[in-house]
């Protein structure tokens, strides 16, 4: 069983091709091995450009945002919940680039926190799987989820890191990334570290 730890998995969706335009963010807190509690929030982005593309493929439109808080304001209800947490994202270096993104676009310094990649936990846990994508890890896992809503990307990939975590039978998600060797990435005042597996390291059986 996974033991009680402050853990967040957060996925953003973006109004366009650039990073600093987050339209929504999805947040999943795990608590005691489960997830206890799913938060979801519109952002009205800075610059209200949506990309055909983008809109394509969540379904988000400047209606959705138009009397949504901006990024500072919808991230700092959860500034409580970010301090001392573990973060998880699915590809963490595009939602991490994202928060950083949109806070330097407002001037804003970065919170302080350690994060991990789904993705690269599931690469060395599960290398048997076709692919590493949100939607094989749901299949695999037997999860129904509507794939880029925010709020249901994060469920997932916190859903998929406590069973990482059981199936390599660690008591934390933290314990998890030690032992496939993956070195936390950290966001802090003065700039951030990337998340890494060092090479070489086993698969867990």
């Amino acid at each position: 069983m996974v033991r009680p730890l402050k853990a967040i998995a957060i996925d953003f969706e973006t109004a366009n091709e650039m990073r600093g335009s987050a339209c929504s963010v999805g947040l999943a807190f795990i608590e005691d091995g489960v997830v206890t509690r799913v938060e979801e929030r519109m952002i009205r982005p800075k610059v209200m450009r949506f990309s055909s593309f983008n809109t394509a493929i969540h379904g988000i439109r400047p209606e959705h945002v138009e009397d949504a808080g901006e990024f500072p304001e919808v991230m700092d209800e959860f500034a409580d919940d970010f301090a001392g947490a573990t973060m998880i994202a699915h590809n963490a270096a595009f939602d991490f680039s994202v928060w950083r993104s949109t806070l330097d676009l407002y001037r804003q310094p970065y919170p302080a926190f350690q994060y991990l990649c789904s993705v690269k936990l599931a690469q060395k846990v599960w290398p048997h799987l076709p692919s590493h994508k949100l939607n094989i890890l749901a299949q695999h896992l037997g999860l129904r989820f509507v794939h880029h809503n925010a709020a249901e990307d994060a469920v997932v990939c916190a859903s998929a890191t406590i069973a990482m975590a059981r199936q390599a039978g660690v008591g934390a998600i933290l314990d998890l990334a030690a032992k496939i060797g993956m070195r936390p990435g950290r966001l802090h005042a003065t700039g951030y570290e990337s998340c890494s597996v060092r090479k070489g390291t086993l698969h867990v059986l």
